[in-house]
């Protein structure tokens, strides 16, 4: 008997020391997911302490752990082991940290930011699920407050379009509600994401459970019910109000409300519930739920959600004004920090912008530089081509100058012309009045020789009787005075020789005065003659200054003038020719009465005899 007594017992410890120890533990939080090696007596509150130690979460009174069970959820009890409760016998158990309870005022009940991160991520994640309805500008809006939780202050150079491509930010009912692309979407996200400058990422998580807590869903629990039995299916909603029915098709509006504040007591026993409002006046209000793990679940929700109720209601505990000491506390410092981090940015920023400014400056500089350069290369070469201008330009105002002098000469010899012109005219006139009264002088010592031409014709001819009858006397005494000789020969050459003779005979004692006569008659020739020279030099000095007159006026004066002068000077010249030539007429004549000279002499002769 001792023998088989200690076999079993050493079977007993092969046993004990087969049996693990410890087993495996998955826990996925919104934001991680984390392994945890358990001992096999934990209960469900030394994991879930395990859990929020490991995350840092001290407000553990709203979440728990969620596991499934034959498509139904259940929250691991805390004073219950682990392993004796309904999980799931996988390796490793995975659960799920969710908050269980929602506060009444997100704003005043979360104190820590890991806790506000978790309602965020949850109640994010509810409403992309459709879990609770949102209307398409508050799923804007909440979207806009996301982005801006996570991507920070919109910055343009930075956030190109299409860079929230890959983030689910509105729940599909509202994608396929409107005909608009995804880049319309963006579109109208940014633009309310631009307006959340200079918010932290826990002050727009804030912004957003504070929005979605005025949703009609939001924080509710729903379970189907039935009135009784035999009644229409209902849905029951649990939240941090209260208890509300509904009706299957519609989780907006309740049909009847119960808040915690008027709920006296709630019972439970098999399938029916019990909701005994604090008016004892009001009816009673059953239910029923078919499924006992539902059941139980809505109970636990129930007493949870009423605990908390109560719990708001009184003074905060040491523990929770701890918290809210501190979280105060880190919110100013955070406060700070961030303010301190918006000046730095701000002053890092005003920096870049500055440098930007700079840089752009120094490149408008640097172009400014290289336009200026090229417009002083261009303004040298227009200095350089002005200058040369210039110099063109001086040595043509020098030519201008010089044709300017050269024209004020000429017009200067041309008035001295002019003067000169009208000079010589006034002399030219004097010496037509001149030559007219000359001509007029000419034309009456014409007639006066014309008459003196014709006296002396006269005189011829009385010399010629006069000699005919000297002859005849000359004849008559030298028949008488002288021997007879015989008769010359007749004629008048014979006539002639012997006038000669006996004149060279009869002058012997006459000689004196005879040489007086010659010595007159030619002086007087000679006189006569250089007069008619004089005359005629005079005439052609006048025909030659009346060409010259002609040619100069022909080149000054205009075509009538010209026509006048000329007319005049032709009508002069006509009148001095027709005195020249009658002077010249006379000259002849006059010559011919010179030839004739010894008529006078003749008519000594005569008087002597």
């Amino acid at each position: 008997g001792e023998g088989a007594f200690a076999q079993l017992k050493m079977s007993i410890l092969g046993l004990k020391k087969k049996q693990p120890k410890t087993f495996k533990v998955k826990v996925i939080t919104m934001d991680a997911e984390m392994e945890f090696s358990c001992e096999v007596k934990w209960k469900g509150k030394d994991l879930f302490d395990l859990v929020c130690r490991t995350i840092g979460l001290r407000e553990t009174w709203f979440f728990g752990l969620r596991y499934t069970v034959k498509d139904t959820h259940a929250w691991l009890k805390p004073d219950k082991r682990v392993l004796d409760q309904e999980v799931p016998k996988d390796s490793p158990i995975t659960f799920h940290f969710l908050a269980k309870f929602f506060p009444e005022k997100v704003e005043e009940e979360l104190v820590q930011e890991i806790t506000q991160h978790l309602f965020f991520l949850q109640v994010k994640k509810q409403i992309l699920d459709e879990e609770i309805f949102c209307s398409p500008e508050a799923s804007v809006l909440l979207a806009s407050y996301a982005v801006q939780a996570k991507y920070g202050d919109y910055d343009p150079n930075f956030h190109k379009p299409g860079f929230l491509a890959q983030d689910e930010l509105l729940p599909k009912r509202v994608l396929m509600q409107y005909q608009m692309t995804p880049e319309m979407w963006e579109e109208k996200i940014t633009a309310w994401y631009a307006e959340h400058r200079n918010i932290a990422r826990d002050e727009a998580e804030m912004e957003y459970l504070k929005i979605a807590q005025d949703l009609d869903m939001y924080g509710v629990s729903y379970f189907p019910i039935t009135q009784n039995k035999r009644d229409k299916e209902l849905l029951l909603g649990v939240d941090a109000q209260g208890l509300h029915i509904y009706s299957p098709n519609s989780k907006l509006n309740p049909n009847k409300s119960f808040p915690w504040s008027g709920i006296r007591n709630i019972s439970y026993s098999e399938k029916e519930f019990t909701i005994k409002p604090l008016d004892k006046k009001k009816d009673v209000f059953k239910f029923y739920s078919s499924q006992l793990r539902v059941n139980k679940l809505i109970l636990q929700l129930c007493i949870g959600n009423h605990d908390l109720f109560m719990r708001r209601r009184k003074v905060d505990s040491i523990e929770v004004q701890q918290m809210k000491a501190q979280a105060k506390e880190e919110k100013a410092r955070k406060k700070m920090e961030r303010q301190i981090l918006a000046r730095e940015k701000q002053m890092r920023e005003d920096a870049e912008r500055a440098k930007e400014e700079m840089e752009r400056r120094l490149f408008q500089l640097q172009d400014e530089a290289r336009m200026a350069n090229e417009a002083l290369l261009r303004s040298e070469e227009t200095a350089d081509l002005l200058a040369e201008k210039a110099q063109i330009a001086e040595e043509e105002a020098k030519l201008l100058a010089h044709k300017a002098a050269e024209a004020e000469q000429e017009r200067q010899r041309l008035e001295v012309t002019a003067l000169k012109t009208k000079e010589e005219h006034r002399l030219m006139e004097q010496k037509m009045r001149e030559a007219e009264q000359l001509a007029v002088k000419l034309v009456e010592q014409s007639e006066r020789r014309s008459k003196e031409a014709d006296h002396l014709k006269q005189d011829l001819n009385e010399a010629k009787d006069a000699e005919r009858r000297a002859k005849q006397k000359l004849l008559e005494i030298t028949k008488t005075t002288y021997p007879v000789n015989p008769p010359p020969p007749s004629g008048p050459e014979n006539m002639e020789m012997q006038l000669e003779m006996a004149t060279s005979h009869r002058l012997d004692f006459k000689d004196p005065d005879m040489k007086r006569l010659s010595m007159e008659i030619e002086r007087e020739r000679l006189e006569y003659m250089e007069k008619s020279k004089h005359l005629q030099d005079q005439l052609k000095e006048l025909k030659s200054e009346i060409e010259s007159l002609k040619l100069e006026e022909q080149q000054q004066a205009g075509i009538y003038n010209l026509r006048v002068s000329s007319q005049i000077k032709s009508d002069f010249v006509q009148k001095a020719w027709s005195v020249f030539t009658h002077q010249k007429s006379s000259l002849n004549q006059l010559n011919f009465s010179c030839k004739s000279g010894s008529i006078s002499v003749l008519r000594k002769i005569i008087t002597v005899f």
